[in-house]
């Protein structure tokens, strides 16, 4: 596939987990187990294929709704991935970042995501943000507060309040915003996951569970992505005219 066709930004709901366990008569709590190392292979993919940023929905802020048990194994797992994969996503150039509300989390994992994060701050490879304790209300909620914030301080005008100052204020706003969504397990809903930043964002459904999503999965996304014709407003004739010129 030619590069040109290739997403700058893919986010991802890695949806299923649960069910490739219960189909396996297993444990949820080994669906979880083989998500993150799907996960692990989607990161090692995408450097692979030189995609500059992925984007991965783990917890959402609706999660803590689930089984006390089985948020106690993935606030667990989450640390653990982080303790035992922070030196492997350095050496391999990658910048972690974690985006959502950190408050809720014990001081362990707080420090940890600090550790990783300056860890690998300087990295020029992928760019790999794990969406925990986020929800895209919140996010919008967020970038509100901080210009609310400022007209408070006077530093800022109601009437100076543009999307483009709103987008500044989002997490993630200093990269492209994702070309490529991706869900697994079949749902087609995007549950409350970047719902500023999937403005232009094309849709991608895979019935895949989700430990199951592997590089032949993700080349189905890709060849959908790369048969779109991403207009942003523009009309079909004025694409083609921009692209000749």
């Amino acid at each position: 596939m030619n590069t040109m066709d290739l997403p700058r930004h893919i986010a991802v709901i890695m949806d299923g987990n649960g069910r490739w366990a219960t189909k396996r008569h297993l444990p949820r709590f080994a669906g979880h187990r083989a998500g993150l190392e799907a996960a692990r292979e989607l990161a090692t993919i995408c450097v692979k294929k030189g995609i500059e940023v992925l984007t991965l929905f783990a917890f959402s802020s609706e999660n803590w709704l689930r089984p006390t048990e089985e948020v106690s194994f993935l606030m667990d797992l989450f640390l653990t991935a982080l303790e035992r994969e922070a030196d492997k996503l350095h050496q391999q150039n990658i910048q972690l970042r974690i985006i959502g509300e950190r408050d809720r989390f014990d001081v362990k994992l707080q420090q940890q995501i600090k550790r990783v994060e300056a860890l690998t701050a300087k990295n020029t490879g992928l760019k790999l943000n794990i969406a925990v304790n986020y929800g895209g209300r919140w996010d919008i909620t967020e970038a509100c507060k901080k210009l609310a914030l400022e007209v408070e301080k006077g530093l800022l005008s109601s009437q100076d309040i543009t999307p483009e100052l709103v987008n500044q204020k989002m997490a993630l706003s200093d990269l492209p915003p994702p070309d490529l969504f991706i869900r697994t397990s079949g749902e087609q809903r995007i549950s409350n996951f970047m719902l500023w930043q999937f403005a232009y964002t094309e849709l991608y459904f895979s019935e895949a569970l989700w430990p199951d999503f592997n590089e032949t999965e993700l080349e189905k996304a890709l060849a959908f992505f790369a048969g779109r014709e991403r207009r942003f407003g523009y009309t079909s004739e004025q694409i083609r005219e921009k692209q000749h010129a």
